[in-house]
């Protein structure tokens, strides 16, 4: 097979061009590394996520349904009382199992405090006083 020049010339030129052009663009990604803490100890409201963020649910009356959701393992936070939200996990895994009886309740943990992007994580959490 012979290569005809007038056409692959130019279709050599434009695919180099656009490559060249696709490897000056700047990654969109956020490589920042996340603001870490050492351990913190923080009291809240233990908030079921799903409905917190969609409908301001928490307190007494919402602590059925809270229980609910934390237990079938929605994301599970703790409103603390300065009014920080955090989102809150075990060791690399849910903590929902032991926090879903605590729903709605004001308890204690200590964790490792990560933020990034406005979101605030506990992480390795340990309840401290329920």
């Amino acid at each position: 097979m012979k290569l005809n020049p007038t056409v692959f010339l130019p279709r050599l030129i434009v695919s180099l061009v656009a490559g060249a052009a696709l490897a000056a663009l700047p990654l969109t990604a956020d490589m920042t590394p996340a603001k870490t803490s050492s351990e913190v100890t923080v009291t809240g409201e233990v908030l079921d996520m799903a409905c917190y963020l969609d409908h301001g649910a928490q307190g007494a009356k919402h602590a059925d349904c809270a229980k609910k959701c934390i237990g079938s393992g929605l994301p599970v936070g703790l409103k603390s009382t300065d009014g920080k939200t955090y989102l809150l996990i075990g060791e690399h895994m849910p903590a929902n199992d032991e926090l879903a009886k605590h729903a709605a309740e004001t308890i204690t943990v200590r964790g490792k405090l990560v933020e990034r992007d406005g979101i605030n994580l506990l992480e390795n959490i340990e309840i401290v006083k329920s």
